[in-house]
């Protein structure tokens, strides 16, 4: 295996298999055909043809459009047909820092091939031996990659929260870190990818965040969601995302990067340039 594998992972996902979803005559997501054809049930709201997936234009503004797409989604949540229902509204958008015509709900987003975005952080600790990051392993009762390896703090970008808000609000439920430790942490950019998974359409985009964290810090998860956290030298890090699945898949993409900027991998790897240009769609 090589880390080419984990990134492949990230990327694999047929345009044909979807048609787009569009709002004003924007595309802002992809719908699979199966799941554009439940939405003929629903013609005030949504206009399916062969060729899109248009919302209604008269739902000509973000409070009518995100609660009749709302009222749809509860339908299938009923039916079963939504199994990750999280109860937090994502920002319907494709660049940050657009105004979303829309929010919806988390859960939802996947179905529609909405982008997602959120936030990691890379806490690691410089030693004698070296540099070591914490890795978390999460908790068994996850509705998404259940007792995967992951970061010390990641977490989905909600609609009407800020980036650094957001982060210093992962970081003390996940990692019982205090906001002044949090917020020293540093913006070191992004990773994005598309594939497709089980819930559908993945569409990210990371904002990266390092942090070196003092040697007697020790994470404490507050929230349920991690099951563990382990300080790891960076030459364990690197053998387990090349020989094993045991990272979350996408979280292979932001150490992958961390991995660059700190030296871990150079141009001298025949692998280098590709590494570098999959992080990034």
């Amino acid at each position: 295996m090589s880390y080419l594998d984990r990134i492949a992972e990230c990327h694999r996902w047929d345009p044909e298999a979807y048609r787009p979803f569009t709002i004003q005559g924007v595309t802002l997501g992809r719908v699979a055909h199966d799941w554009a054809r439940r939405l003929t049930d629903f013609p005030k709201v949504f206009q399916v043809t062969d060729a899109a997936v248009v919302l209604a234009p008269e739902l000509d503004d973000f409070d009518s459009r995100s609660a009749a797409v709302h009222a749809v989604l509860l339908s299938f949540r009923e039916a079963g047909l939504v199994p990750h229902w999280r109860g937090e509204d994502y920002p319907v958008i494709r660049r940050w820092g657009d105004t979303p015509p829309m929010k919806m709900e988390r859960g939802a987003v996947p179905l529609f091939g909405v982008r997602g975005f959120g936030v990691n952080l890379n806490g690691y600790v410089r030693r004698a031996d070296g540099l070591h990051l914490w890795v978390g392993k999460r908790s068994q009762t996850k509705h998404s990659a259940p007792g995967k390896r992951d970061h010390i703090v990641g977490g989905g970008q909600p609609y009407g929260l800020g980036i650094l808000e957001n982060l210093i609000k992962e970081c003390q439920e996940e990692a019982g870190m205090a906001p002044e430790l949090a917020m020293r942490a540093v913006p070191v950019g992004a990773v994005s990818y598309s594939c497709t998974r089980e819930e559908g359409l993945r569409d990210d985009v990371f904002f990266n965040y390092d942090l070196e964290l003092p040697d007697d810090f020790i994470p404490r998860n507050t929230d349920g969601e991690v099951e563990s956290f382990e300080l790891w030298p960076m030459a364990r890090v690197m053998d387990t995302m090349r020989e094993t699945q045991d990272f979350k898949f996408n979280v292979n993409l932001v150490l992958l990067d961390f991995a660059i900027r700190h030296g871990f991998l150079t141009p001298d790897d025949p692998d280098y340039q590709a590494i570098w240009e999959g992080l990034h769609l």
